[in-house]
């Protein structure tokens, strides 16, 4: 079967194997979520401990209003899952309630966080791993590079494969920050005395407490993508999809909630040196094998959480496909359920950011959450549209939860904006309206095309063509009998031409060319054309504008025979002529030209 071959043309069976089961769901699209533990909390910390121990005692309080808001987020998704089967999330819910120019700011600022997504997971990994051994820090560009190369080729194997492979991983880090959570609750005082702030060195006030508030909501950044990918679960893909979300917004609550006490319990503050996640570890398990189980899970999961983009963004391409605002090309499903072209273009993308940040994570974390914000907001005021519009049973209480979604996620956009602005938050806008100027631009070439095509009348009925059929050849061999047996069939008239070099003594003289076809008489005439550059494409191109201005034809079509032949290698040794002699033909001639590769079986 062709590797990019639709959707139909596989078994339901098979495709159902490829798709993912509650488990394998929150492997694939919920490990951006899960690991922002390891940096969610900190950030908080961060911001708090600006004012000393009277700061950090608002720890827990910002860090229970981050958890209410993914708890709204959680309900309401598990809302978008149910009316918006076919995934797309915050896509999907404004094109069909807010209109087409809010849908395509919601999918640029959802395109946007799952490119920095991906970037900021793998330099965040990188970072951890250079943290533990300080010898590899030079390299952590190309640790970057080929962490994000791994990443991409199991994600091109197919997604339920790649949601294999992370399982083990996922849940050893929740297994081992639930341990550090549970026995750090249980111990009267840390094995090993964390680092203390000392006491108060300034007033906590409300835009302290705000700032500390967006830097938390990096935690939140993933939620979305279940929603996203509704497509990519098993059946029933709705009920698996509600599931993997409340999973997410369960085990990712109870997480944040967690450290969060233990941070306010130990006073826990910020270290040049050691993480806040690590001083946690190390206070609640002691320095020992069980610290190193979890630096290394969070190392390894903080790497993977670049999954959750790939398991999203390459299906909201593909609906952007479907609705004519991208490349059609990212509606391409291969044979294992994956959109490929989305996934190449996502690690390109990223590839970009790290290289350009030298794979320095705190050169792309200001602007991380804002995208996801905005699409977080477009989503809520959507859903409420909906419920307005259906009215179904229980309509009113649905839309009430959306709305308070609404404005809380419309207040942590403002609130992540005004902190971040000054950081490169300003980047977001241009980005978002230079991918939306750039889905309009597509959008109108694909509508010009239609027009073009007549899409949607009924044509005219077929009428019979006079055509010519010209054959390139290059010598009388296999090849090119069986270029004139298929032009034969293409057209009423066929003739073959060559070009020859008077100067090229190495090269058949014109004469010795005439020779060998009349001795193999195809009875097809050849046409003998001279070339004093050694150029093969002009003088074939002038032939053709000559017979278009001499010879009455209502077409004219070229049939350019290549070999293809068995093992990759053998290609790399192919002159390309015909590659060639295309782009001249297109660029220069109306003619119609039919590339057509015959397989050549090379004896051993």
């Amino acid at each position: 079967m062709a590797a990019d071959a639709v959707p139909g043309d596989v078994p339901v069976a098979g495709r159902e194997r490829d798709r993912l089961t509650v488990p394998q769901g929150i492997a694939a699209l919920s490990l951006d979520a899960m690991a922002s533990v390891a940096y969610g909390p900190e950030a908080i910390v961060l911001v708090l401990a600006t004012a000393g121990t009277q700061g950090l005692g608002f720890t827990l309080p910002v860090t229970a209003a981050i958890v209410v808001l993914l708890m709204v987020l959680t309900v309401s998704y598990r809302q978008v899952i149910a009316a918006f089967p076919n995934g797309g999330g915050a896509y999907a819910v404004a094109r069909t309630h807010l209109g087409r120019r809010v849908s395509l700011v919601a999918a640029a600022s959802l395109v946007i966080d799952y490119v920095l997504n991906v970037a900021v997971s793998v330099s965040a990994g990188v970072a951890a791993l250079t943290s533990a051994f300080p010898g590899l820090y030079p390299e952590r560009v190309a640790l970057c590079v080929v962490v994000l190369a791994l990443i991409t080729g199991v994600n091109l194997y197919g997604i339920a494969e790649s949601a294999r492979a992370l399982i083990v991983p996922t849940v050893v880090f929740v297994v081992a920050i639930f341990t550090v959570i549970a026995v750090g609750l249980l111990r009267a005082h840390p094995v090993t005395e964390p680092n203390r702030v000392a006491e108060a060195t300034g007033t906590v006030g409300l835009l302290l407490l705000l700032k500390a508030f967006a830097s938390g909501c990096a935690a939140l950044t993933g939620v979305e993508a279940i929603a996203n990918a509704v497509p990519t679960f098993r059946r029933p893909r709705v009920r698996r999809a509600q599931r993997t979300e409340l999973a997410l917004g369960g085990l990712l609550g109870a997480m944040l909630i967690g450290i969060a006490l233990l941070i306010q319990r130990w006073h826990v503050v910020p270290s040049s040196t050691k993480t806040v996640l690590a001083q946690l570890t190390d206070g609640a398990l002691g320095h020992n094998l069980g610290f190193y189980v979890v630096q290394f899970a969070t190392v390894a999961l903080l790497a993977l959480a670049a999954n959750t983009s790939f398991g999203g963004m390459p299906v909201l391409a593909s609906l952007l496909a479907r609705d004519h605002h991208v490349p059609h090309v990212f509606g391409l499903r291969a044979d294992r359920q994956v959109y490929r072209y989305g996934v190449l273009v996502l690690a390109g993308a990223a590839l970009v950011l790290l290289i350009g940040a030298r794979g320095d994570t705190q050169a792309l974390v200001p602007v991380f959450a804002i995208g996801v914000f905005i699409g977080f907001t477009i989503s809520q005021i959507g859903m409420v549209r909906h419920w307005h519009a259906e009215r179904g049973p229980g309509w009113r209480g649905r839309a009430v939860l959306n709305g308070a979604g609404a404005v809380l996620t419309a207040a942590a956009t403002v609130i992540e904006l005004v902190a971040k602005f000054g950081e490169g938050g300003w980047l977001v806008f241009v980005a978002v309206a230079g991918l939306v100027t750039l889905f309009e631009a597509v959008h109108r070439t694909y509508g010009r095309i239609g027009r073009a095509l007549h899409v949607g009348e009924l044509p005219g009925p077929p009428r019979e063509r006079h055509s010519l059929v010209l054959v390139p050849v290059g010598a009388v061999n296999l090849l090119t009998r069986e270029a004139i047996g298929a032009a034969l069939s293409l057209g009423d008239e066929v003739r073959a031409v060559t070009v020859v070099h008077p100067d090229d003594t190495e090269a058949p003289s014109a004469e010795r060319v005439q020779q060998q076809w009349a001795a193999w008489h195809p009875g097809v005439p050849l046409t003998v054309l001279t070339g004093r550059a050694r150029s093969l494409t002009r003088p074939i191109v002038d032939h053709l504008r000559s017979l278009a201005v001499e010879e009455e034809y209502d077409e004219l079509v070229v049939l350019i025979a290549e070999m293809h032949l068995p093992r990759p290698w053998h290609r790399l040794l192919q002159n390309q002529r015909g590659a060639v002699l295309d782009r001249a033909l297109r660029r220069h001639t109306d003619a119609v030209i039919c590339r057509l590769r015959f397989r050549i079986d090379i004896p051993h």
